[in-house]
């Protein structure tokens, strides 16, 4: 509880701050530091109400990716093209920020390329594979790459079942979002950022020159600027934020022998997605199958969900074979009806950076800095 708290605490903790970030995630911390290189001798502090960060940022599958060909699709017919690929810029300018700033090593980054699924009979493989050449020569100019999709032509190495077809992304990659998560603490930490874990904030209250942080463990932070970077989570704080958000569980097996997959894997518009971690598959989404139920905030597991993904994981990813179910666990996103990142004001003193549409890995980054630019 912070009501003994003694002046020591109290001045040092509690007051002065210049900038205050609400959520230690890919995007909170991008924003505190950016904020510490824009001023130097600004106090910024980060409150986080986990021990980890809450939501996603350490409970993705560390996908770096920018969308599949069937998701980009869907997407033109819902936003257009301009803001198709808009999107796509900057999720590309954030994956490149990302690796600029925490280094390839130090979020075990690894360029194994990208697979999008489809099963026999599939209608949807003609549409995508016809709008490759397309693609192609939009994404030229935005990732530098002649030919950033391609029709696999191998598909009996992957031993997959049922699956009759399978397009190629070479420009995609992935993480370990824990280690992410380290280095961007670390940056922070270099940079005499304050990260306050175990604070629950239960009111955001707006005056005429700064903003109070009403705290459920009693106290009151008091700052200058404020900047919401809580994902899915941030209804609990804003209600009227125009996001909502979607539950995404994930099971990654026990090792498996000679395991000869590798890259992340796409399938049903993305909402089935898995890789190889060292010999390990890890698998998540299906949400789409029961969306009403998972349209929540609170963390959990349900049998519908599971089942399906091992029923997937035993009949398509590794067929005949016997696996081993190591862990499971649950992330929050925050999705809308539009996949464009919420950065604007709330406020005199407030602005949120929200809505990463289960993005944040790729977009994450350039969120956080465009956050840390509303001030």
């Amino acid at each position: 509880m912070l009501k003994n708290l003694s002046f020591w605490e109290k001045s040092t903790y509690l007051t002065g701050i210049d900038f205050a970030v609400i959520g230690s995630g890919i995007v909170g911390l991008n924003a505190a530091i950016t904020f510490k290189e824009k001023y130097p001798n600004a106090k910024v502090v980060v409150l986080e109400r986990g021990v980890f960060p809450a939501g996603a940022s350490t409970k993705n599958a560390g996908f770096a990716c920018f969308g599949s060909v069937s998701e980009l699709l869907e997407d033109l017919e819902t936003m257009g093209e301009t803001a198709v690929l808009s999107l796509v810029a900057k999720r590309w300018a954030g994956l490149k920020r990302l690796r600029e700033r925490c280094g390839d090593k130090a979020i075990d980054y690894q360029a194994f390329g990208g697979y999008e699924l489809f099963l026999e009979n599939s209608k949807e493989f003609k549409k995508c594979s016809s709008a490759i050449p397309y693609f192609n020569e939009k994404l030229a100019k935005i990732i530098g790459v002649a030919e950033t999709f391609s029709v696999e032509k191998e598909i009996t190495k992957f031993g997959f079942g049922k699956v009759k077809n399978v397009l190629f992304n070479q420009s995609e990659g992935q993480i370990n979002p824990a280690k992410m998560m380290e280095r961007l603490r670390y940056i922070a930490n270099e940079k005499q950022i304050q990260i306050l874990t175990g604070v629950t904030i239960q009111e955001i209250a707006e005056t005429r020159d700064e903003v109070e942080l009403h705290i459920a463990q009693g106290g009151i932070f008091k700052a200058a600027k404020v900047l919401v970077a809580t994902n899915g989570l941030t209804k609990r704080l804003l209600a009227k934020t125009a996001l909502k958000p979607a539950r995404n569980q994930v099971l990654i097996t026990e090792p498996i022998p000679n395991l000869h997959l590798k890259g992340t894997f796409h399938f049903e518009q993305g909402y089935y997605y898995f890789r190889n971690y060292e010999n390990r598959i890890l698998l998540g989404g299906a949400r789409n199958i029961a969306k009403a139920a998972e349209t929540t905030d609170e963390f959990g597991l349900t049998p519908l969900i599971q089942n399906t993904l091992e029923k997937f994981l035993r009949e398509v990813i590794l067929p005949n074979q016997s696996i081993k179910i190591a862990h499971r666990w649950s992330g929050i996103l925050g999705v809308g009806n539009q996949k464009s990142p919420i950065v604007q004001k709330y406020g005199a003193h407030i602005g949120i950076a929200v809505r990463l549409g289960g993005m944040g890995v790729a977009i994450g980054s350039l969120v956080g800095e465009e956050g840390a630019s509303l001030f």
